[in-house]
């Protein structure tokens, strides 16, 4: 099917330069880059946990068991 396409002059430069660098047509490099495009918009993303760590040294003084850290949230309000 065709079908007209607005791109930057610049753009369309660099893509004629790198489908007669790669050996293709024009066509072939910018249905390659659609394909590519949408296959990774349906591939499943990994998920990955962003940093959460902090500076420190460790536990604070008191904190060896749950009802002493318990006491240092609650304090006075109980759980």
């Amino acid at each position: 099917m065709k079908t007209t396409v607005e791109i930057s002059d610049a753009l369309l430069t660099a893509a004629k330069r790198s489908a007669r660098a790669r050996g293709v047509t024009l066509r072939e490099l910018v249905e390659d880059g659609l394909r590519r495009v949408l296959r990774e918009d349906s591939a499943p993303r990994a998920f990955r946990l962003r940093r959460a760590s902090f500076e420190g040294m460790g536990r604070a003084a008191g904190t060896e068991d749950w009802e002493a850290v318990r006491d240092l949230i609650y304090g006075e309000r109980g759980p």
